[in-house]
């Protein structure tokens, strides 16, 4: 056991405080579920969906239950450590703090030179407080995301806003298209509300280009290739044209049909079909359903996003259920996601931050250090964020990293990033901190109250923030946790106390059951505003014939994995009548290669797979073997700043 680690049974000599505690599950996951932890006598932790929330409705995945593993580790760092060569060595948190304090301070005559990554391994208002603290000192940060920004950028751009039907309305649904999402891996409750939505009779269609699990949820499977859903949606749209199946009404209520039109006319059926490897059968079929069995609700996946034009593929499936009126009534609609924030107040957040901050595009943050001049980046805090492991291009971003003069990591394992750091500081965990929380898929809000107490020296990432101001000259002031806590309850979409809400743990936020009902939309001229651009798809490279993608797992979310797991070969899935078939032999060794370089893997079959798919489970580390975004181009997506993953050509070869 290193320096500063977690001893076995450190967890569970803490204990809890009270059995049967309720609180809320703030992992990076849309369905924040609300939790009952329970105790044995003998100190084991088990914890539970609460059977009396609307949306938890008693179950939770295996994610929550592998991470309280994770929380358990002997691998878990409980104290500040500090790198000296190549050694790490135990410091204290006043050691560490006034180091830390220190750094800051050489730089403040250049605040651009700090630069803060704010990641979103936990949900929760207070997890603004570094926001809020850099944003005070004027570092530099970053713009865009590496996961939804061109998704949610897709959707202010058609709808004005960010909003969609309250999800459990799915059930009542005609039909229900499930466009990209992996019910079997992601949001367990909207896998749940789908299985009750098929009970009632409804039939459901999955659009992808498989390799997922939506098998036992799917009357109907199309396989489209991958990053091509734009055109389906087109061709879709077409069909509708050309039937003259449109109403007027809905027309109406768009505010650029005309250029959208002649757009749509420029292309054929069969020339969109053959771009998206689509039959023509499979798509008189969809038609027949957004026409004939409504009302339909889409389901966008958290992946369509993910290509070089992942905001066109959104916007052409919005464009697809607003024209065919499946936007504005009840049972249909469209659901990308909502913001986790959206019921908050987050003013404090921003109250005497510096403005004009420099920025740096986030999936391209390897290339942005290394080029930052006027100042140089001289220090990086990382905090809720494995950077080095999950951005595209991951040996420029550990590069970029290695020059930089001092680098704090708040985290709990010996990440790959936090192998990168000078200064790595103890973080408390989901379960041990107190947080309002919200989520992107439904409307509740949760509190987050601390049922196990942080092992070791391990601290929020608030207290670190308080006691780091304090430290410097002149000092960064945070304001107290409950003020912070009921600002963000000052909200037109709450109506609750902080003692209130601590008393109930959960409340719905006030937002309308169907959204943009009437066909009343958020921009300022009350429309709806369709799409004014098709890009073209780039042809498949003879070199590197297979499309990389790159997905979620079943058992942990992004790279918050037990280390333990690692060390073993990649598994990489294509399909049975793939063309890489024809250039390997698995019984020698395999790699999947890109331009950027090369990594062993094993390799599976995936029956209905997309023959020019390879499909790679991510959030392996590379210190152990894994890291496939070592192999992926560091992108831009066409809009929101967005990492466009899954553009990435790659090849099969021994």
């Amino acid at each position: 056991m290193g320096r500063g680690m977690m001893a076995p049974g450190d967890f569970t000599s803490e204990g809890l405080t009270v059995m049967g505690k309720v609180t809320v599950c703030s992992l990076d996951c849309p369905d924040a579920c609300s939790l009952i932890v329970d105790r044995s006598e003998e100190g084991a932790i088990r914890v539970r969906g609460n059977p009396d929330n609307p949306m938890t409705r008693g179950f939770t995945c295996a994610k929550i239950r592998n991470y309280v593993e994770r929380m358990r580790s002997s691998d878990r760092i409980i104290t500040p450590l500090r790198k000296t060569g190549t050694t790490w060595n135990t410091i204290g948190w006043d050691e560490a703090l006034m180091l830390c304090a220190e750094k800051i301070q050489e730089c403040r005559g250049q605040p651009a030179s700090i630069l803060h990554l704010h990641g979103d391994g936990a949900k929760g208002v207070l997890k603004f407080a570094d926001k809020l603290f850099f944003g005070r000192i004027g570092a530099s940060h970053t713009k865009g995301s590496l996961c939804d920004t061109a998704g949610i950028t897709a959707c202010i751009a058609d709808f004005g806003s960010l909003e969609h039907n309250d999800i459990r309305d799915v059930v009542n649904a005609e039909t229900i298209v499930n466009w990209g999402r992996d019910l079997s891996r992601s949001s367990i409750h909207v896998a749940a509300l789908v299985r009750d939505a098929r009970k009632r009779g409804a039939k459901v269609i999955t659009i992808s280009p498989g390799g997922d699990g939506n098998g036992p949820f799917s009357d109907f499977f199309v396989r489209v290739r991958p990053g091509t859903d734009r055109f389906l949606a087109a061709a879709l749209i077409r069909l509708l044209i050309d039937r003259h199946t449109l109403s007027d009404d809905i027309l109406h209520h768009a505010g650029n049909w005309k250029v959208f039109e002649d757009m749509i006319r420029r292309r054929s059926v069969a020339e969109l079909l053959s771009v998206c490897e689509v039959a023509l059968e499979d798509c008189e079929r969809l038609c027949d359903c957004y026409c004939r069995r409504k009302p339909v609700a889409t389901l966008v996946g958290w992946g369509l996003q993910r290509y070089r034009f992942g905001g066109e593929n959104v916007r052409f499936i919005n464009a697809l259920s607003f024209l065919s009126g499946n936007v504005g009534i009840s049972s249909a609609g469209v659901y990308y996601g909502v913001s986790s924030l959206r019921n908050f107040n987050l003013d404090w957040a921003y109250e005497s931050v510096e403005k004009g901050r420099r920025t740096f595009p986030l999936p391209l943050i390897g290339r942005s250090i290394m080029e930052a001049r006027d100042p140089a980046v001289k220090m990086i805090w990382v905090n809720g964020f494995n950077v080095v492991n999950q951005a595209p291009d991951s040996l420029s971003v550990k590069e970029a990293f290695r020059r930089v003069e001092f680098r704090v990591v708040v985290d709990a394992f010996m990440t790959d990033t936090a192998e990168m750091a000078d200064l790595i500081l103890p973080c408390a965990f989901l379960l041990e901190q107190e947080d309002i929380v919200g989520s992107f898929l439904h409307d509740y809000i949760h509190y987050a109250e601390p049922v196990v107490r942080p092992p070791g020296e391990a601290w929020d990432d608030f207290r670190i923030f308080t006691e780091l101001g304090k430290r410097l000259s002149p000092p960064v002031i945070m304001p107290p946790r409950d003020e912070i806590l009921r600002k963000a309850l000052n909200s037109p979409y709450v109506d609750i106390s902080l003692e209130e809400l601590k008393t109930q743990k959960y409340t719905k936020a006030a937002w309308p059951a169907v959204a943009y009902e009437g066909m009343k939309f958020k921009h300022p001229d009350g429309l709806y505003h369709l799409p004014d651009v098709m890009h073209d798809e780039a042809a498949a490279s003879s070199d590197f014939p297979l499309q990389l993608l790159s997905l979620i797992r079943r058992e942990a979310i992004h790279s918050q994995i037990p280390p333990e797991e690692g060390g073993q070969v990649p598994t990489v899935w294509i399909a049975p009548d793939s063309v890489a078939w024809n250039d390997i032999d698995t019984k020698q060794e395999v790699y999947l290669v890109s331009p950027r370089g090369r990594l062993r893997v094993a390799v599976a079959t995936f029956s209905g797979l997309h023959p020019k798919a390879v499909i790679y489970r991510r959030g392996d580390w590379i210190k152990t073997g894994g890291g496939v975004n070592q192999l992926i181009d560091a992108a831009l997506t066409d809009m929101g700043d967005g990492a466009s993953y899954y553009s990435q050509s790659v090849r099969l070869e021994n």
